[in-house]
């Protein structure tokens, strides 16, 4: 009599036995539970204050790159200003973006045209690659072009350090003559 009597101790009917449940509704009411017990638990934390002093409370939400199926690893990398870090086409990107900057650091022609021939080979073997990810679109440099603007910004700093340099010394010069005793001071006229 025990196994034919269901929950509740009420004789089981066809109905009630769980295999006969259609998919869609073996945990619906469970699945209603769950989302009606988060719902209740969310209104009271907020009736608490427990969301009032969180970082970017009151600060538009940042919503640019929906679609990119990759944009905790970008806003990962962009917050915590990593480098060489994540898929290599937001890797070059970022590194084509500051390669002024870092061929300007460089002493001779050599070492630029090294890392340019370096940045363009990694550049190329990034879009054989296929590891998924966001695609590659870094264009190529091109080595001569990148020499002779490097080249150009050279001759400008140079130029405007000796120019800055001769300054410096005109105003020390200043300095020094202002500095110097006179062996016979002027003398003041009274009138």
């Amino acid at each position: 009599m025990a196994a034919a009597e269901g929950r509740r101790g009420r004789p089981r009917r066809r109905d009630d036995d769980p295999s006969d449940d259609s998919p869609d509704e073996s945990g619906r009411e469970s699945m209603d539970r769950r989302a009606h017990y988060v719902e209740i638990s969310i209104q009271q934390a907020m009736r608490r204050g427990d969301f009032d002093h969180l970082p970017g409370a009151g600060k538009p939400l940042d919503l640019r790159a929906v679609h990119d199926p990759d944009w905790w690893i970008r806003r990962k990398i962009e917050r915590e200003k990593l480098t060489g870090l994540g898929p290599p086409a937001l890797t070059l990107r970022s590194e084509d973006a500051a390669m002024d900057e870092h061929l300007d650091s460089l002493a001779s022609e050599a070492a630029v045209r090294e890392h340019l021939d370096d940045f363009n080979r990694r550049v190329i073997e990034a879009r054989r690659q296929l590891l998924g990810g966001p695609p590659v679109v870094t264009a190529l440099r091109d080595v001569d072009d990148e020499v002779a603007r490097w080249a150009e910004r050279r001759a400008a700093r140079l130029r405007e350090s000796a120019t800055r340099r001769e300054r410096e010394e005109a105003a020390a010069r200043a300095e020094r003559r202002s500095r110097r005793p006179r062996l016979f001071p002027r003398r003041r006229r009274n009138s």
